[in-house]
């Protein structure tokens, strides 16, 4: 397990409201904050022990307190309003405020269409999507209020690859539900909190994974620690590290781990990826029609044209630097002799570039195929171009200045 040292015990005396927090990846987050000194708000439905499934609020609150957190269990069901309410009302009276969310509380049926029970789509919209809306509503007043305020979403990337719907529908709706959350409320509320998606790489091993898959899959997962360890790394960033969908391998291999192996619960043994999560274009195409859907697109044949080379040139020089200090989308419509519209991702990650529009665009340019070429290349200036009437830009202006940087630091390298 990956540790910081004690020296940096950065959760200390920060109050952390937890659902679905009695077991799993839920609890592993609560005592991973608990051994910095946290104080813990275990808020699920498991008053009394499940027939099946280990673990009570009662039991997770003294697991806490033996870790060195403070605890406070709440028996709440994250559809209703009112044990929402109450749960944080008290919350506020114990510990004098909230200054973190997680929300890990979620249904799962991975069933088609036709099999499955609107019972069960009512359940996992209510959990995932309503209770994951309705408790951030109900917290954020006091996150607000809060110490480096967190709000961190158990729930995937958005990823419109159809083989994630085709078998699942339901289920997917109501995870991109919890991740339409983080889009949304990362922008209303940046710069006062931070708020974060978190999705494991590989299956994980639960009590609730191993009901869903039977004996012998858990060989196949990691350990619930490698999520509490990704999501200590995320909480005890700035506020102002917001908006990411993050995967806990990426996060933790920026924080220096480098050995995976000791969160294997069989190390050496082949992992199950998770879902939502895919590979280079091509491997996607590949997913897609093994699983029977017919993909929206196929990777663009290699070009050695001149377009082509200059985003090769770009892809050459963007790393997750650039990215952090621009922060934009820009979409170019170019005319002329190669005419097209082609993309370069600024925002998230370590950047990406290609044809193809981008899903929103926070800067258009409009400009001939040829035009393009010279100023990437340093032989025209944006600025002269844009004042010709050779560059036609829609838009985020600033982001638009923040691109010429990256120009001028393609043509130092000779592009």
């Amino acid at each position: 397990m990956f540790f910081f040292s004690p020296c940096y015990r950065k959760l200390a005396g920060r109050t952390l409201f937890i659902t679905g927090g009695s077991r799993g990846i839920g609890k592993a987050i609560a005592l991973k904050a608990a051994r910095d000194g946290a104080n813990i708000i275990i808020a699920a439905k498991t008053a009394v022990p499940h027939p099946k499934l280990p673990g009570t609020i009662y039991s997770a609150a003294e697991e806490v307190e033996a870790a060195g957190g403070k605890a406070l269990a709440c028996i709440v069901d994250i559809r209703d309003e009112q044990q929402i309410g109450e749960a944080v009302q008290k919350a506020v009276d114990k510990f004098g405020g909230i200054d973190i969310l997680v929300n890990n509380a979620s249904a799962i049926s991975l069933t088609g269409t036709l099999e499955t029970p609107m019972k069960k789509v009512d359940l996992m919209l209510g959990i995932n999507l309503r209770g994951t809306y309705l408790t951030s509503k109900m917290v954020l007043p006091h996150l607000l209020k809060g110490h480096n305020p967190h709000i961190l979403n158990l729930s995937p990337p958005l990823n419109l690859n159809p083989v994630w719907f085709k078998n699942h529908t339901a289920y997917t709706m109501a995870k991109y539900g919890m991740s339409m959350c983080v889009l949304g409320m990362a922008e209303e509320f940046r710069g006062q909190i931070a708020v974060n998606a978190l999705w494991p790489k590989t299956a994980i091993q639960t009590a609730a994974m191993d009901m869903l898959g039977g004996d012998g899959i858990g060989k196949q997962c990691r350990t619930t620690d490698i999520i509490a360890d990704a999501a200590y790394a995320i909480l005890s960033r700035s506020k102002d590290y917001t908006g990411h969908f993050l995967v806990d391998e990426d996060v933790l291999k920026e924080q220096g781990v480098q050995n995976f192996d000791q969160y294997a619960v069989q190390p050496g043994h082949p992992l199950l990826p998770d879902f939502f999560l895919d590979d280079a274009p091509e491997t996607l195409v590949k997913k897609m029609e093994e699983h029977g859907a017919t993909p929206a697109f196929k990777p663009p044949p290699p070009s050695s044209g001149p377009i082509e080379s200059t985003f090769d040139a770009i892809r050459g020089v963007i790393n997750e630097d650039v990215v952090k200090t621009t922060q934009g989308i820009y979409q170019f419509d170019l005319s002329g002799d190669h005419k097209g519209v082609w993309f370069l991702d600024l925002k998230s990650g370590a950047g990406s570039a290609g044809p193809g529009q981008p899903v929103k665009a926070d800067v258009i340019m409009a400009m001939d195929s040829s035009d393009f070429s010279k100023m990437f290349a340093g032989e025209l200036k944006p600025t002269m171009a844009f004042m010709s009437g050779k560059l036609r830009i829609k838009g985020d202006m600033t982001l638009a200045l923040k691109l010429e940087k990256l120009m001028t630091r393609m043509s130092k390298a000779k592009l």
